[in-house]
């Protein structure tokens, strides 16, 4: 068969005179295939390799239209006041009052381990020093168990009038990755695989501030699930504003 030969697809109803259709056939598969694609999600990436990421996403809760929606953005938080932040944050299991009434309740156990702190906060420093008001900080570790399995914790943060808001979407958690289909932990790094078997608590537990339900996130129904962290309460750590100011 020579290079300009016809093509023809038997037992079809397609059949392909020339070249030029089967350019027509191949763009028009390609329009099929990125209509069908999954939208990417716009960020900015701070760092990023085959395991973990820090980069800086839009946040879905910030409006520029509602000034009270948006970030102290870009904000100062040094390496060492941003390790010192992370090594306040641990996890407990959820217990219901008739497993705390057989076993106790569970033991607290840090968020972080030392080498993950150390890799984290000169990024996040990094990431909220040239945020934008409506971007939050966006984190993932994984550890990879085997070829379809990894070992997560992932989240979030960003500043907000003196407060840092910390949202911690998956702690240590297996996940499992699809043969096919859309990888959710990488792309979603604030939301949770599965449910939430735990509580996050900060220490000193004085500096964390309930968080109240604006009349935004009560009409629109975005309660948000993170701790809120009252800088002020923190000697260690500088009064946080945008950088620069």
């Amino acid at each position: 068969m020579t290079a300009n030969s016809k093509f023809t697809i038997h037992n079809s109803k397609f059949r392909f005179a020339g070249s030029g259709n089967v350019y027509l056939l191949i763009f028009n598969f390609a329009v099929i295939v990125s209509a069908c694609a999954v939208p990417t999600i716009p960020a900015r990436i701070i760092y990023e390799n085959p395991t973990d990421f820090v980069r800086l996403e839009p946040d879905p809760y910030a409006f520029h239209e509602i000034a009270q929606t948006l970030h102290s953005h870009p904000a100062d938080i040094d390496v060492e006041e941003m390790a010192r932040l992370l090594k306040g944050f641990s996890v407990q299991d959820h217990r219901t009052a008739m497993q705390r009434w057989v076993q106790g309740e569970a033991p607290l156990e840090p968020v972080f381990r030392e080498d993950e702190i150390a890799w984290l906060a000169p990024r996040l420093s990094q990431a909220l020093a040239v945020a934008h008001s409506d971007e939050r900080v966006t984190f993932y570790i994984s550890y990879p168990q085997t070829s379809i399995k990894r070992e997560i914790t992932s989240g979030g943060l960003y500043v907000q009038n003196g407060r840092l808001h910390f949202i911690l979407g998956n702690f240590r958690i297996v996940y499992g990755i699809p043969a096919y289909g859309m990888v959710y932990d990488r792309r979603y790094p604030v939301a949770p695989t599965a449910s939430k078997g735990f509580d996050v608590f900060f220490n000193p537990a004085n500096a964390v501030e309930k968080h109240n339900v604006t009349w935004w996130e009560f009409l629109s129904g975005r309660k948000k699930d993170e701790v809120v962290i009252d800088l002020q309460k923190l000697p260690a750590v500088k009064a946080v504003g945008p950088a620069g100011a």
